[in-house]
């Protein structure tokens, strides 16, 4: 079950089977790292594959107080359309998401402070399954990586979060312009008639002389 977050109301949306947007084989997995946490590694615990997003059995926990930093790299440009979470509930909920796009030197918590977020989301409280943030599309084009701020939980002391996922699609690179296709003639009577007109016009100036 997945719950969409759209102007303050939920909406319960069946899903079945595969998303196809979902953007887990596009997040560089083995980068991913978090700040507050234990053991920083832990972050890609909850970057899960989207059939094991209701998994509870791995999660992360805030080491000190209720704040957390998930970075998430990409190994290619993806434009992200909306943002998928499973976070803890009643004590252990975070009300608020800043997202800070293409910011990888971001490494303590003074960075998120003096850096401009491009969004900053509240969070819907007490919802079981996966929740989907939509974000505008303007919001997060060309997207190497994400960097994911969670404070303020009800309880003040501690955050649990046990899935991050993101829905958009991947940015192919566009053909340069000046790149032409060349397809040799088969024969003398399949060449483009530019150039039976430039060898005629050879044999006559060959001629005159």
């Amino acid at each position: 079950m997945v719950v969409l977050a759209v102007a303050g109301h939920s909406l319960a949306a069946e899903l079945e089977g595969t998303d196809l947007s979902n953007l887990y084989e596009a997040i560089d997995r083995d980068a991913v790292h978090g700040l507050n946490l234990t053991v920083p590694e832990d972050a890609k615990a909850i970057i899960k594959p989207w059939n094991e997003r209701d998994d509870t059995t791995r999660y992360i926990e805030s080491s000190v107080d209720d704040e957390v930093i998930i970075h998430v790299p990409f190994t290619q440009s993806v434009r992200v359309k909306a943002i998928l979470l499973k976070i803890g509930r009643g004590e252990y909920a975070p009300r608020r998401m800043r997202v800070y796009a293409n910011h990888p030197n971001i490494v303590g918590f003074e960075d998120v402070e003096s850096t401009k977020s491009q969004l900053n989301i509240a969070l819907l409280e007490g919802e079981t399954g996966v929740v989907e943030y939509p974000v505008r599309v303007a919001s997060l084009t060309s997207i190497s990586s994400l960097t994911l701020y969670f404070s303020h939980t009800v309880g003040g002391e501690q955050v649990r979060m046990y899935y991050v996922g993101f829905k958009g699609d991947v940015k192919t690179p566009r053909p340069e312009a000046t790149q032409k296709i060349e397809i040799p003639a088969a024969n003398a009577g399949d060449a483009p008639v530019v150039d039976k007109a430039a060898e005629r016009a050879a044999a006559r100036q060959s001629t005159a002389r």
